[in-house]
């Protein structure tokens, strides 16, 4: 039974499906040339080996799924901004705000949208605050909301901040939790929890019609012990094999 008044079920169900999809690429084999497209830091890796008591190959599998997670944390910065296309009055930009909310004969709302409360530093914060400033200055009858989606509460208050050393405040510059910012877009309080409650239904049932949905195996282990077979001599050449002293080490 779906159970959403604001996004219809084509709809949420296509844009579940397109989230699925970008989490589909990280299904795909990760061989040694993706793996240390940022370069890998093998003192790292040894000091959690050992601190950890973990195998190389542990460990190695352990920064694989690290990799996977930062994308797949996208993935999910994806969801929560796109669903906002299918409902009523919102508008995602192709650049600039996150979503902008043009409701009849209410003010604009122009909304940055960040997953987590803490993922913001202070030279972030001030830069997305001066920026709200900027579309107030501009547009003084609307508003600016910084939407987290998980916050230390729900919450829409003004949002305080310190820029350039001095507290700054405005009413119309707020910090909204994801369920008070679906409440006040689709004018159902619970809007979030339903939408909630409906993802693992249609999650499964994306999932049940897509047969690709699996995941290949890596070759990178199998391709540093092609390199050296003491896997710290590979990791150490993945990175320095340039550097003074490392030519020692066989290939």
């Amino acid at each position: 039974m779906y159970d959403l008044n604001f996004i219809s079920q084509t709809d949420f169900e296509h844009h579940v499906s397109d989230t699925i999809l970008t989490y589909n690429k990280t299904l795909q084999s990760i061989n040694l040339e993706k793996f240390n497209m940022n370069i890998i830091d093998p003192i790292k890796l040894l000091f959690d080996k050992n601190v950890f008591d973990k195998s190389f190959k542990e460990i190695i599998d352990m920064e694989i799924q690290r990799q996977r997670d930062k994308s797949n944390t996208n993935a999910i910065g994806y969801f929560h901004q796109n669903i906002f296309r299918y409902i009523s009055y919102c508008e995602v930009p192709k650049e600039g705000w996150d979503v902008i909310v043009r409701k009849p004969d209410k003010p604009v709302i122009y909304v940055e949208m960040k997953n987590k409360h803490n993922t913001m530093n202070s030279s972030s914060a001030q830069k997305t605050y001066i920026q709200m400033q900027n579309q107030i200055l501009n547009t003084p009858d609307d508003y600016c909301y910084l939407v987290e989606v998980i916050a230390p509460c729900s919450r829409n208050v003004k949002w305080s901040c310190s820029v350039n050393k001095q507290h700054v405040e405005n009413e119309k510059i707020r910090r909204v939790s994801i369920d008070k910012f679906y409440a006040e877009v689709t004018g159902e309080n619970n809007a979030f929890y339903k939408m909630c409650r409906q993802l693992p239904i249609t999650i499964k049932k994306i999932i049940s019609e897509n047969n690709n949905l699996k995941a290949q195996k890596d070759t990178v282990f199998d391709e540093l012990q092609r390199i050296n077979p003491d896997i710290l001599s590979s990791l150490y050449l993945l990175a320095f094999k340039d550097y003074e002293g490392f030519e020692e080490i066989s290939i």
